[in-house]
């Protein structure tokens, strides 16, 4: 099975200016904090959200908006913008598809899932599970930088 290293894009600072710009974008998004660290049963993280999006009209830059306007019923996120500033990062699918063959979705899942067995637990905002992904339908390992979010 082959092994591809995930690492994240420089932060960028949650606000409108910057999430314009990914309008039809499909991916992977992760939003975290810039300095609070999050107690999670194994170690500390400061991501608390991972998000997709699964097609071109309902791309990274619209979910990232629905976030920050408060549309998408995630009062953890709205929450924490309170306290601080959020940072995000994101993975454009077109990058993975050369590797990764199944659906966004199933990416999306094996990013959560792998999260929870590095920390113990789904991200504090994640309020779905991921989906178990056969791991025998699987031919390739992402290994994910996971220590971006840590301090």
């Amino acid at each position: 099975m082959k092994t591809i290293k995930i690492f994240f894009d420089e932060p960028k600072v949650f606000e409108p200016g910057n999430i314009k710009p990914l309008g039809g974008i499909m991916g992977l998004y992760f939003i975290f904090l810039p300095k609070t660290e999050i107690q999670y049963p194994f170690k500390k993280s400061r991501l608390i959200y991972i998000g997709m999006s699964e097609k071109k009209t309902n791309s990274i830059g619209k979910r990232l908006s629905d976030h920050f306007d408060g549309k998408s019923g995630n009062p953890g996120l709205v929450n924490y913008r309170k306290v601080e500033p959020l940072y995000f990062t994101y993975i454009n699918f077109e990058m993975l598809k050369k590797f990764w063959e199944h659906r966004i979705e199933d990416l999306e899942s094996y990013f959560i899932l792998d999260f929870v067995n590095h920390y113990g637990v789904y991200p504090i905002c994640n309020n779905k599970t991921g989906f178990e992904i056969l791991k025998s339908d699987l031919t390739v390992k992402l290994e994910i930088d996971w220590p971006y979010f840590e301090k």
